[in-house]
């Protein structure tokens, strides 16, 4: 099974999140936040970037209402300037012809499964698991494990993020950096040693990890 982190790895969403959490912060009373700001913030769920925000602004993190406030706000503009990034539809239907495709976000089940409908994408998945589910959000492995189960040829992860290499580790999965998404700029320099990068969606075809299943597991070490 292949595995896709969506925020930065099949969508680029950080205008409607950051103009989302500028939003939100300004009714608190907040300055409007940059996003270079919101995307160190992205990645661990809706109520971190919530807190992450709100605490940047000098504002409690904590306040009442916050996260429900964002989620309505996040709600309204989510389709205003996301995009899917360039040749990614090409990309997942022709990989689907190796197996069985599944998106595992931290993103609420509801706007993603919602963006990926109104994007196009929807029908290449399988199964999308939120990170309001059940199971913990990444990177607590347990998600990722169950997707790998169910897929006795093998598992790779294709994520943007620490948290998607820090997933992919603690499950024993292969991980591909998807080098063209923002979440990258968290590694700060720190790319997992060892970890496969493709640079655009369409190098993706022609990586052997996503072919065949077959590739050695490689720890990652970070560097």
């Amino acid at each position: 099974m292949i595995v896709f982190d969506l925020d930065g790895t099949l969508i680029d969403s950080s205008r409607d999140l950051t103009e989302a959490a500028s939003e939100l912060v300004q009714e608190y009373g907040g300055p409007a936040l940059s996003e270079a700001d919101v995307v160190q913030m992205v990645g661990e769920g809706a109520a971190v970037l919530v807190s992450r925000a709100l605490a940047h602004a000098g504002i409690d993190p904590q306040a009442p209402g916050a996260l429900d406030r964002f989620l309505a706000i996040y709600d309204r503009r989510m389709l205003d300037h996301t995009v899917v990034y360039d040749g990614m539809p090409e990309v997942l239907a022709l990989l689907t012809a190796h197996g069985p495709l599944a998106v595992l976000t931290n993103k609420p089940l509801a706007p993603a499964e919602d963006v990926l409908r109104h994007l196009g994408l929807r029908g290449f998945f399988s199964v999308v698991i939120g990170g309001d589910g059940p199971q913990p959000p990444k990177p607590d492995p347990t998600s990722l494990r169950r997707l790998m189960a169910s897929s006795p040829r093998g598992s790779v992860m294709i994520g943007d993020s620490p948290v998607d290499a820090e997933t992919a580790s603690a499950a024993g999965c292969l991980f591909i950096l998807a080098g063209w998404g923002f979440g990258v700029a968290k590694f700060h320099g720190r790319v997992p040693a060892g970890t496969r990068m493709a640079d655009h969606p369409r190098e993706l075809v022609s990586l052997p990890e996503t072919r065949t299943f077959e590739a050695a597991r490689v720890p990652i070490v970070m560097r």
